[in-house]
């Protein structure tokens, strides 16, 4: 099994710095113990202008066989295969057994260190890297050149990908499954190179020679970081990455997902993975705090706005209902008591929060009718969503208050200029109110998270603005007990489409 990785430069930018990144001198041939075999580095050629490390991974096929993986297909345990677990293409075709070598041996470079010349890492070289004989499965997904050209390309590689036929002297029996490869690129780091090699070369193989265990996950998002979450073709390098293992696949895609996200967003993934509390600080009653004995029992502040939000979309005669950010799936479980609502998406950035909603509403255990209501889905209610279309209402309960205000003009086209639903409703905070909760401090919010808390005057003015922006009509009530001062602690708007606006796009 062998790889190749060449560079070009010059006196003052030599190509023989390819030594310092991949941290093995071109002088030496080094020699490194793998649990199959051997693994080989040289320099076929090392100088100025030109500089080739050459990767030579020589497997021992009693060690495979040993390792309990016999073929590098999962069968090797079984009689009918004995044969096969002597006679393979393991030693021959790059496969996860060189991914695995390449994190072996090239591990510092892979992570981009470089302490002796810590300028080179962070920057572009050409690059030249050529396989002679890798194994493109299909298996469905496609395979051949075709399927080497879907991975490459998207991340900047100029790709030639060409098939081995099954023997030069009978061109009649066609094509192999194996291609011969050579990436050409500027702009790609050797790192990132690294990277891409170590999760690709095993996705074109469509196995593994050893056990996919949920960690897997770990190790593919991490190779992954930077390139994978914006990769066209992400949910097929993961699902075969994984080795079609759908569970850890969905939990991978999630991950990816929220990444992608959080990356559009430019916020850190922990900022928008925080499944919603069970209880908020705004949901805490004043009976019940420390020393005093509780009351009989009254509705919360929480039930009180889904009854709100439930008798808005009842009013509205809405039957096909999108909760945007759903978090852990509160209104859909009472949207579900009410055949009225035929079709329930819930939408929310959180996977945590999606998968506490899943658990919460039983969604496995549901009828197959009432299953067919429903539906959970990761996405970022900043963007426009082809799903949101077609939905007789919205409802953004407690949720425009955690967006930086910048970023809600994005969210006010994508839901009333985008989605376009004929009722939309809008609840948050009533900030006028929060000098009645005595456990809150002065001037600070409900949540952590809110970035902002609106006065009545403030969300009449944005509820007024976004109707004759987006051709909606808007009536503004009040959830939960009034204040003579300071109003209820909710302000909900309910919004009802009138014309389109002009040109369909925000004014």
């Amino acid at each position: 099994m062998f790889m190749s990785i060449s560079t070009t430069g010059s006196a003052e930018a030599p190509a023989a710095d390819l030594g310092f990144l991949l941290h093995k001198h071109p002088d030496k041939v080094q020699r490194f113990t793998t649990s199959h075999g051997e693994a080989h580095v040289f320099y076929p050629e090392a100088g100025d202008e030109v500089c080739t490390a050459a990767l030579l991974l020589d497997i021992d096929p009693i060690a495979l066989v040993r390792k309990g993986r016999g073929d590098g297909r999962g069968r090797g345990g079984s009689p009918d295969f004995a044969l096969s677990q002597y006679v393979n293409d393991r030693p021959y075709a790059a496969s996860s057994l060189l991914a695995v070598a390449l994190r072996t041996v090239f591990r510092s470079a892979m992570k981009g260190a470089c302490p002796a010349r810590p300028e080179l890492p962070g920057r572009a070289r050409p690059l030249r890297i050529d396989l002679p004989a890798v194994p493109a499965n299909g298996a469905g997904d496609g395979g051949g050149p075709a399927l080497v050209v879907r991975l490459f390309e998207p991340l900047g590689w100029q790709v030639e990908a060409t098939a081995i036929p099954l023997d030069e002297s009978f061109p009649e029996w066609g094509e192999s499954r194996y291609v011969r490869i050579a990436l050409s690129s500027g702009t790609v780091r050797l790192a990132d190179a690294l990277q891409q090699l170590y999760v690709l070369l095993p996705v074109l193989d469509g196995a593994k020679h050893y056990w996919v265990a949920p960690d897997e996950v770990d190790k593919l998002l991490a190779a992954g970081q930077g390139w994978l979450a914006a990769h066209p073709e992400r949910a097929l390098i993961t699902r075969r990455y994984l080795a079609r293992r759908w569970s850890l696949t969905r939990v991978a895609m999630e991950r990816l997902e929220l990444a992608r996200l959080a990356e559009a967003d430019d916020r850190e993934v922990e900022e928008i993975d925080n499944a919603v509390d069970d209880r908020p600080e705004e949901e805490v009653r004043p009976e019940e705090e420390v020393g005093e004995q509780p009351e009989p029992r009254q509705p919360s502040l929480a039930e009180r706005r889904r009854a709100a939000i439930l008798t808005a979309l009842r009013e509205s005669g809405a039957a096909r209902v999108a909760d945007l950010g759903c978090g852990q799936g509160e209104l859909i479980g009472e949207l579900l008591k009410d055949p009225r609502f035929t079709g329930i998406l819930g939408v929310d950035v959180s996977a945590r929060a999606l998968r506490a909603a899943s658990r919460k509403l039983g969604l496995e255990r549901l009828s197959e009718r009432q299953a067919a209501r429903v539906a959970l889905a990761q996405g970022a209610l900043t963007y426009t969503d082809a799903r949101l279309k077609g939905f007789d209402a919205a409802v953004l309960c407690e949720v425009i208050e955690h967006l930086d205000l910048p970023r809600l003009p994005a969210l006010e086209y994508a839901v009333f200029g985008a989605a376009r639903p004929r009722t939309v409703v809008v609840t948050t905070p009533n900030a006028e109110y929060n000098v009645r909760w005595e456990s809150l401090p002065a001037g600070a919010v409900r949540h952590a998270d809110h970035r902002f808390e609106w006065s009545r005057a403030e969300f009449r003015a944005w509820a007024g603005k976004v109707a004759a922006a987006y051709g909606y009509t808007v009536e503004l009530r009040p959830v939960g007990p009034e204040d003579e001062e300071v109003g209820a602690p909710t302000q909900l708007a309910l919004f009802t489409t009138t014309t389109t606006p002009e040109g369909g796009e925000p004014r």
